[in-house]
């Protein structure tokens, strides 16, 4: 079984002191450490960027749009870029995926609750078995949730959702077997 870890919209336009993001240089070294032991297990490491349209932070020409620098970003991940929620909307995603014979993803990054959300539902929906790592994706409080409560509520729905190939599993960063 070939896995995939795909770290999503972990851009410095989400990740600033105005819109604190929950744990995230915690989130960054667990997903530096995931990303190693996948790479390491002959997986492949995919970075999706989200490319936001003119004055968005996340416009390719706005510094907000470069990963942030502490992930270990090596030569040999793939970077995906996408314009919507939904990291298979119109990208390569899928082809890259079929290419490389991937049947399995970690599916991990920033928001919980809108493009982690999103591709984890997309990615359920095409048949790919789907890790889910519970301290492997992170948001912002709300206003009418905090971010430790989107977090566990995605979390729940995400283990116990209908698809072709079953819920995701849920469990810790250091919990999933990359083989």
């Amino acid at each position: 079984m070939a896995s995939a870890l795909i770290i999503i919209d972990m851009q410095q336009g989400s990740f600033t002191p105005d819109q604190p993001r929950h744990d995230a240089a915690g989130l960054v070294a667990r997903l530096n450490e995931l990303a190693d032991r996948v790479r390491a297990a002959g997986g492949m490491v995919i970075f999706i960027q989200q490319d936001g349209p003119e004055g968005d932070p996340h416009h390719p020409s706005n510094p907000g749009w470069h990963l942030l620098p502490d992930l270990d970003v090596l030569p040999s991940d793939q970077i995906v870029r996408k314009t919507a929620c939904d990291a298979f909307l119109y990208t390569e995603l899928e082809g890259l995926l079929a290419d490389c014979g991937i049947d399995r993803l970690i599916i991990t990054g920033c928001a919980t609750d809108y493009c982690v959300d999103t591709t984890v539902r997309s990615a359920l929906a095409r048949g790919y078995r789907t890790i889910a790592p519970a301290d492997g994706h992170t948001t912002l409080d709300r206003p009418h949730l905090s971010a430790l409560q989107i977090i566990a509520h995605h979390n729940a729905i995400w283990a116990d959702f209908i698809a072709p190939g079953g819920p995701a599993e849920i469990t810790a960063c250091a919990a999933v077997d990359p083989s």
